[in-house]
């Protein structure tokens, strides 16, 4: 073992967010994957279940207890369902160990509003400051100081990119509404009637209309962004395609801001941004960014009317990396300080 690379753990590793951090981190120069942690497939190869890492890694499928994870790696990355989530991560942290949590168990940042998402009390709030959230272009000086960062949701991190501009400009007020399309792999590799591909693939479908939990999440960050007075209401939809989200909201704006403005605004906004995109001579698209950890954002503005305009602002990123794993890991480079974008500057495919 080199003990000049830091040391990981992937918890959770046998569904699609843990196949993408795994195969980030097999190729990352800085990092050494030590782990794969699940609760099936155990002494199984990590390929027998992600065949795209055949041949890559000889690690199987292990299953682990706090004390091991905090004594073989530096940094867990966990893939692991809420309530698992709210259970090992106060663990990891008490025995010294950084963590990075894509479930959504400690993203909010009250208590109150984690109350009246879940209808009850969250049962560790004094952790609710100490985990960042980790979306590195609203927080990166946060995540490079973290000890624990609760990456956001894969709807959340396309949401709050596409509005996080207008809500610093003072322009997110009132009425928010977004319509989300998904792809199949945000369900999770398990499967359900309503989530089974050949059955999605032929149909779109809305689902947990205005109850979505990342909703919550998106109002708290969005108001600490800026918004005022705001009515968000989200309404995510499941669409035929195997990854990739497209996030519409519509909201008025002062007629002053033309869509030219606009654009200049999300475009000086992200100028610095290695991961996200505002293209000029189209909309944003899944195909675009798919396979990448990168997102693109845009806008369209219609005519005036009584001294307003209708906006409509767009986001794409792939759910699984922008929207998860990657995410997870630009974070966790931030918080080991490297370079952010360390395995994540591939483009992608396309078609």
């Amino acid at each position: 073992m080199n003990a000049q690379r830091t040391r990981a753990i992937v918890l959770g590793g046998t569904g699609y967010g843990g196949a993408e951090m795994i195969r980030r981190l097999l190729q990352h120069p800085q990092v050494e994957l030590v782990g794969v942690g699940s609760i099936d497939h155990l002494g199984e190869p990590v390929s027998r279940v992600h065949p795209n890492l055949e041949g890559r890694t000889q690690l199987q499928f292990q299953r682990y207890e706090p004390d091991q994870v905090a004594e073989a790696a530096d940094v867990a990355l966990l893939g692991l369902p809420h309530d698992v989530s709210l259970e090992v991560l106060p663990a990891l942290l008490e025995r010294g160990c950084r963590v990075v949590d894509m479930s959504a168990a400690f993203r909010l940042d009250d208590a109150e509003t984690y109350r009246a998402r879940y209808d009850r009390a969250h049962p560790r709030p004094e952790l609710l400051p100490r985990c960042v959230y980790g979306l590195p272009e609203l927080h990166r000086s946060r995540i490079a100081e973290a000890t624990a960062v609760a990456s956001p949701g894969c709807f959340a991190t396309c949401v709050e990119l596409a509005l996080w501009p207008l809500a610093q400009a003072g322009l997110l007020k009132g009425e928010v509404r977004v319509v989300a399309m998904t792809g199949s792999s945000g369900a999770g590799a398990s499967t359900l009637p309503t989530t089974h591909h050949p059955v999605r693939s032929v149909t779109l479908r809305p689902y947990a209309a205005l109850r979505h939990v990342q909703s919550f999440e998106m109002a708290e960050q969005l108001e600490a962004a800026g918004a005022t007075d705001l009515s968000f209401d989200f309404v995510p939809v499941s669409a035929p395609l195997g990854r990739g989200i497209l996030a519409v909201a519509q909201l008025s704006v002062p007629e002053a801001w033309t869509e030219v403005r606009l654009r200049e605004l999300l475009a000086s906004t992200y100028a610095s941004e290695r991961f996200v995109r505002v293209p000029g001579h189209r909309d944003p698209e899944v195909g675009a960014v798919a396979g990448s950890n990168y997102a693109e954002v845009g806008v369209r503005v219609g005519a005036p009317r009584d001294g307003r305009r209708s906006a409509a602002v767009f986001g794409a990123l792939d759910n699984l990396i922008k929207g998860g794993a990657g995410q997870a890991i630009q974070s966790m480079n931030l918080m080991l300080g490297f370079d952010e974008a360390t395995s994540l500057e591939d483009p992608g495919h396309y078609p």
